[in-house]
């Protein structure tokens, strides 16, 4: 199958975030060290998205839609947003970045399961499931040598909560997904942020010490970094390829995402870079490329009904 042209600005986007969400892992663990993570997510995510829904309104001119949709953004902005970036900043408290990018690759195999398990659309074939466990076994051949540190349990707990935070994110991309088209799908991103924000803050009232939060110009920098490129640039750009491609293919930023932030450990934290790391970036990249190649044969349901009528005129119009 080839990709229409219009999807071409989709792959850039989805390029965009592959770079700058790798990045991410690294600036947010610099942050939540010194802030309360929940409250760090919080500000972050409500600047960023009052930013990018207040562009959207007033310069682009983009409507809400109904209130169901309004909901809708608001769900994804709490399964996204709240637990998938939230849990990972607590996470990150007590889990290095790198690890963390690691545990977070594993999103596009849950994306796969919950897709055929909730809605039967997009099925793998045998170029997606090899891809898949390529992909895996580049994270696997990396994670092998920390799990000692599974004896300290904030690092046990903070991986726990990033698995959690790896099937909400999963969750909220199949429901932006599949959820009708009724308003700009950037204006989505900044609802989901700001709804996101708002569950998060509710989350820092429970769990976080404000007594310990303290302004500094690291965490001043890191705010800023993380509003500008991790939030108002990279997840419009999420939502924009999100809305255009499959979400398998778009998910396969998770699988790129810790190679950036391996490497940034390496030349920002002096983190070890070894022959298994080397390995692991084959494997990964082998992954990518089969997944990729796998939804590049699917068939689009629409084509299939063409071949089988010989009318395709009377046919009704099917939307990926």
């Amino acid at each position: 199958m080839q990709h229409p042209t219009g999807t071409r600005g989709a792959y850039w986007a989805l390029a965009f975030i592959c770079l700058v969400w790798g990045t991410t892992y690294l600036v947010l663990r610099i942050g939540v060290l010194e802030f309360p993570p929940f409250l760090f997510t919080s500000i972050r995510q409500l600047i960023a998205g009052s930013l990018l829904t207040g562009f959207m309104l007033s310069f682009q001119k983009a409507t809400l839609g109904s209130w169901a949709n309004i909901g809708r953004q608001a769900l994804a902005g709490v399964l996204m947003i709240c637990l998938g970036n939230g849990l990972v900043g607590w996470a990150e408290v007590y889990v290095p970045s790198g690890i963390a990018s690691l545990l977070c690759s594993l999103m596009p195999v849950w994306v796969i399961v919950i897709n055929m398990g909730l809605f039967r659309q997009e099925p793998p074939n045998w170029l997606i499931i090899i891809g898949v466990l390529l992909g895996m076994a580049g994270m696997l051949l990396v994670f092998r040598d920390n799990l000692a540190d599974f004896s300290n349990p904030n690092y046990t707990i903070g991986i726990v909560l990033i698995m959690v935070a790896v099937v909400s994110w999963a969750a909220g991309s199949i429901l932006v997904k599949h959820q009708p088209k009724e308003s700009h799908p950037i204006l989505n991103a900044g609802l989901q942020m700001f709804f996101g924000g708002a569950a998060a803050f509710l989350l820092s009232l429970i769990f976080d010490d404000w007594s310990a939060a303290k302004w500094s110009a690291t965490v001043a920098y890191s705010m800023l970094y993380l509003i500008i490129f991790g939030s108002i640039a990279a997840y419009a750009a999420f939502s924009y390829a999100l809305s255009k491609l499959p979400t398998a293919v778009v998910s396969l930023y998770a699988y790129v995402n810790p190679l950036v932030a391996l490497v940034l450990g390496w030349l920002v934290l002096s983190e070890e870079l070894n022959t298994a790391i080397g390995l692991a970036f084959i494997l990964t990249v082998s992954g990518i490329y089969l997944v990729n190649k796998g939804y590049q044969k699917q068939t689009p349901v629409g084509e299939e009904l063409i071949r089988r009528k010989p009318n395709p005129k009377k046919l009704p119009l099917v939307k990926q």
